[in-house]
């Protein structure tokens, strides 16, 4: 009987695929299931398949197979038992990914304790937010992060290394999990400045199911792919979508590890004949903005990316060199993937630019704020029909007349000057369409006579002068319209981001709002 990993088109995604469907994919039911489980237990064969591929950032390569991480898995579960460790205590982990990673994050799944992944540059005001915030038993980590973890009373710090992988080796190499379908799984704190704790989104085990919607329409995972994906298993893509949505349904995945380098990763994509990536935003263009994409080979059937629009220059690249179109996967830790392109589908056009369309079963809807649908073109806020009411999403789009949504930015990220609405994003892709534009964030500030006006922080190699500032002026205008341009533009030297690696506005509008000059070149 069909599966739905048998189908690819967009078509056949709106016939066949609904809650029942996924289940099918699974060894568990509605009653009982467990992530770990499904991700790499029932994959362990003896063959020695690879389940994860790591591209360490020094140039090596790391090959766990789903028998190794099975194994050691299932000996650090009996590992957490013996050390007092019962269903629904939190267990943290600080690690880059790596065997200890694996094996504690699915050990720790499988006892029922709940799995808390946290970045591993968090400084200490960051680190002890969250850990106050979810009281782990245990955190998880390497050595050089052990003693700023240390620091932080009454937590009970274990170092993930050689010794601990020797001595869970006296365990037994097979674990029954108990977990019901509904028991908390992971804990995933959402990005955010060190100042304020984002919230934690608390995962069931279920959540395992309702993902593979992404999975399978979002990324276009399927099991002959060669998956890869660059983002931190810190974050939700990097984790949910990187590492459990492929593990799940057998594929091999990658990812890397330590200080990202894009000429770094382009070397693995090319190494490990990546069939199948799935990126943030700012990855791609870090990997234009090396100019070293001439050196390499790649492989791509599909290509997706998300946390943020990609501006049209990174585009182009992405088709000069991949040949295939970018899909767009837009989403949020709090709602789950929402909006996709289907990559793979040969019936569904890509538009560049856009969201795509719903994923199967959702219904999404452009509103104005009197709650009324927008007519096709007109920007208004996006909203997720869920629970017999329409939920905001906080962002704002627009959809054309053959149903694709386009995204113009967060709600707060609008910018009215002089009763005109202004676009932060677009006036940021219009910049980095600048030859001269390496990253750029735009926002809002306060001005007497048209109250507000768009503020851009650029960074750029050339010298910044008045004549530099006035060209960007002029090609921003030029190319958007007179009354949409930066009328203040500084120059800095690195620009403030979130941890998954977006852009910060909110950083710099506290700043401006705390008449706090950031520094300049």
């Amino acid at each position: 009987m069909p599966r739905l990993t048998d189908y690819s088109s967009y078509a056949d995604a709106q016939e066949y695929a609904n809650s029942s469907a996924l289940w099918e994919l699974f060894d568990g039911d509605k009653e009982h299931l467990n992530i770990a489980h499904e991700s790499i237990t029932r994959h362990a064969d003896g063959s020695g398949r690879a389940a994860v591929r790591i591209a360490h950032s020094d140039g090596r390569d790391e090959i766990l197979s789903f028998d190794t991480l099975s194994a050691g898995a299932a000996r650090f579960a009996h590992w957490l038992d013996d050390n007092g460790i019962r269903p629904g205590e939190r267990i943290a982990f600080m690690l880059e990914p790596s065997l200890p990673f694996y094996v504690c994050l699915f050990g720790a799944m499988q006892t029922g304790a709940i799995s808390v992944p946290l970045f591993t540059l968090f400084g200490p005001d960051a680190l002890r937010l969250r850990i106050d915030d979810c009281k782990p038993s245990i955190l998880i980590t390497n050595a050089e992060k052990a003693e700023l973890a240390g620091q932080i009373d009454g937590l009970r710090v274990v170092v993930a290394d050689d010794s601990l992988l020797e001595e869970i080796t006296k365990y037994p190499d097979t674990y029954a999990p108990k977990t019901k379908a509904n028991d908390l799984a992971v804990f995933q704190y959402t990005s955010g400045t060190t100042r304020e704790l984002p919230a934690a989104v608390k995962h069931t085990h279920k959540a395992i199911v309702t993902l593979m919607f992404a999975a399978l329409y979002g990324t276009g995972i399927r099991p002959e792919d060669e998956f890869f994906c660059p983002s931190s298993p810190a974050w939700g893509h990097g984790l949910w979508h990187g590492t459990l949505a492929p593990l799940a349904l057998g594929v091999t995945t990658g990812t890397f590890a330590g200080r990202f380098d894009a000429t770094r990763l382009m070397k693995a994509l090319q190494d490990y004949k990546i069939t199948n990536m799935s990126a943030a935003a700012t990855h791609y263009r870090m990997m234009k903005n090396t100019g070293n994409a001439d050196d390499f080979s790649f492989y791509f059937k599909k290509l997706t990316f998300t946390g943020e629009p990609i501006d049209p220059a990174t585009l182009e690249f992405i088709d000069h060199y991949f040949k295939v179109p970018a899909c767009s996967m837009y989403g949020t830790t709090e709602i789950g993937v929402v909006l996709v392109n289907y990559p793979g589908a040969e019936d569904f056009q890509v538009k560049p630019g856009s969201l795509g369309k719903p994923v199967p079963g959702l219904k999404l809807e452009v509103q104005r704020p009197d709650g009324t649908p927008t007519e096709a073109g007109e920007v208004g806020e996006l909203m997720l029909w869920r629970k017999d009411h329409w939920e905001t999403t906080k962002d704002r789009a627009k959809l054309d007349d053959e149903g694709y949504l386009y995204h113009c930015g967060r709600a707060d990220d609008v910018i009215i000057s002089a009763g005109w609405t202004m676009s932060a994003v677009e006036i940021e892709h219009t910049m980095l369409k600048h030859d001269d534009v390496i990253e750029v964030g735009v926002i809002g500030v306060p001005d007497e006579t048209r109250g507000q006006v768009a503020k851009a922080f650029v960074i750029s190699n050339r010298e910044p002068n008045e004549e530099f500032i006035t060209e960007l002026k002029n090609f921003t205008r030029e190319k958007l319209s007179q009354h949409e341009f930066p009328r203040h533009i500084v120059f800095l030297s690195e620009l403030p981001k979130t941890q998954a690696g977006k852009v910060h506005r909110k950083v710099l509008r506290d700043r401006e709002a705390a008449n706090q000059p950031a520094v300049t070149n």
